[in-house]
């Protein structure tokens, strides 16, 4: 288990406003600690993997649903969806009232036929001829309303693998002028819009796992609640906090205060490759 200080709910302090090279700080970023953030960010570079197309664009490894960035030899083996499989969701950053980093979550609506009801980042399936940022930004504006125009995409994460086996690309936004922001919930896709603060995937307090097994592999499910300034409980969990944990650790530049336990994706490979085990993750 890897344990780690907690930074507290504000910015990185270290992250000193002199060394922006812009002259116009506040008018564009509404703060110059998310200036030195995106500069920072901007140099992220998923970790090269063999089984990224020479036109995707993060050209970065897969992860599981538990987080672990890793380069997967046996990507195929692991049968990795063509890009007509592709999704890709938004994680919209903004500074909260006590300047911490909040991200934007909604409600799933209960009438949809899959995941009805569960927390998830903004996004969707990729349309034909969209890359990774059209895509989340298009979700975004079709399920909570928010302008492509008040967003600036700073980076692009390593894609995870679904449990149905689809790559989901996580897309990192800031809004610099949150207080312009409207939220619009798309009925048929949104119940609720709602955002946390970033820091709480990386700290032990009020989360949980659950430990399961696919294709004869054990994997960890993480769970974190949340209640919500209006009274709502949340419940964040599955592939959507696996993102969470990850960028948080990236974004926050610090490991989480638990174990993420990553699985043996050589074992997995053998197993698909050898038929054993089957169906989706439960």
């Amino acid at each position: 288990m890897t344990n780690s200080s907690s930074r507290g709910l504000h910015l990185d302090p270290s992250l000193d406003p002199t060394q922006s090279r812009s002259s116009s700080i506040f008018e564009d970023w509404g703060s110059s600690n998310l200036k030195v953030l995106a500069e920072r960010l901007r140099h992220y570079r998923p970790s090269p993997s063999s089984w990224a197309s020479s036109d995707d664009e993060t050209h970065g490894g897969v992860t599981s649903q538990v987080g672990m960035p890793t380069s997967i030899a046996n990507a195929n083996d692991l049968k990795v969806p063509p890009k007509s499989k592709r999704a890709a969701v938004l994680l919209c950053l903004f500074q909260g009232a006590e300047r911490e980093l909040r991200v934007i979550l909604t409600k799933r609506a209960s009438s949809l036929s899959s995941h009805s009801g569960e927390v998830a980042l903004p996004g969707g399936k990729r349309d034909e001829g969209e890359d990774d940022k059209a895509t989340a930004l298009r979700e975004a504006h079709e399920e909570i309303g928010l302008e492509p125009s008040h967003v600036k995409i700073v980076t692009v994460l390593e894609p995870f693998l679904s449990k149905h086996l689809l790559t989901v690309t996580p897309v990192v936004g800031i809004i610099p002028e949150h207080h312009k922001f409207e939220p619009r919930p798309n009925a048929g896709e949104v119940d609720a819009i709602f955002d946390v603060p970033l820091e709480m995937f990386l700290k032990d307090e009020r989360h949980r796992v659950e430990d399961r097994q696919w294709l004869n592999i054990q994997y960890r499910v993480h769970y974190f609640d949340y209640d919500a300034p209006d009274g709502k409980k949340y419940i964040i969990w599955g592939l959507t906090a696996a993102i969470l944990i990850h960028a948080a650790s990236i974004i926050l530049q610090r490991p989480p205060d638990f174990p993420e336990f990553w699985p043996d994706f050589d074992a997995l490979a053998r197993n698909v490759r050898d038929g054993k085990g089957g169906g989706n993750m439960p």
